[in-house]
């Protein structure tokens, strides 16, 4: 008890912030859907919005996926949808392997560099929360969009130098092009090469 995000953070070189519970919408200036079951863990979000703050003051590498790319945007300003349809396995056979949807990714961008080359990749659909281009905190960078629906795939930071979010799930290495593996390689040898 009584370390602070702030203490944590002086003993550690990167911040990877993970899928979770969804983020309770007062967070974002809304009230939650009465028609939707949300999943909500106040002290997750207090934990990950506290850390986060903590590592973009020290300009620490961030990487973030799913609920962390959320958190992301939110902390800096932004909003979400509470519910998406259809972008998660939602019947109770689903099976283990998550549903697919194609993504372009913008060249030039943190993303694109990190993976090898801009342009369209499939990758997997295990959210129900997310945000098109009109909840995008103006701080950060869309650069990635569902090529169907628009919705918004990747965010970047382009005032610290490595904060890259993604709304897929790349630990799930057999679900999307191996390439994406490297986010995490990023993150370390940004976190490893602080001058760089």
């Amino acid at each position: 008890g009584g370390a602070t995000p702030g203490k944590v953070l002086d003993h550690m070189d990167g911040l990877l912030l993970l899928g979770g519970a969804d983020i309770h919408p007062h967070r974002y200036g809304a009230k939650p859907d009465p028609s939707l079951d949300l999943e909500i863990d106040e002290s997750r979000d207090a934990l990950d919005f506290d850390l986060l703050a903590a590592a973009l003051a020290r300009d620490i590498p961030v990487a973030a996926i799913c609920r962390g790319m959320q958190v992301l945007n939110v902390a800096s300003g932004g909003t979400l949808i509470q519910h998406i349809p259809g972008h998660r396995n939602e019947e109770p056979n689903a099976t283990s392997m998550s549903m697919q949807h194609r993504i372009w990714i913008a060249p030039g961008s943190k993303l694109a560099s990190v993976v090898g080359a801009g342009g369209q990749v499939r990758v997997n659909s295990l959210h129900h929360q997310g945000l098109m281009e009109a909840h995008r905190a103006p701080s950060l960078m869309t650069t990635a969009y569902g090529v169907v629906d628009g919705l918004v795939e990747a965010l970047e930071s382009p005032h610290h130098r490595f904060v890259v979010a993604v709304q897929c799930h790349p630990e799930r290495a057999n679900e999307l092009p191996e390439q994406f593996q490297r986010l995490f390689a990023a993150q370390v040898y940004q976190a490893a090469n602080p001058n760089r």
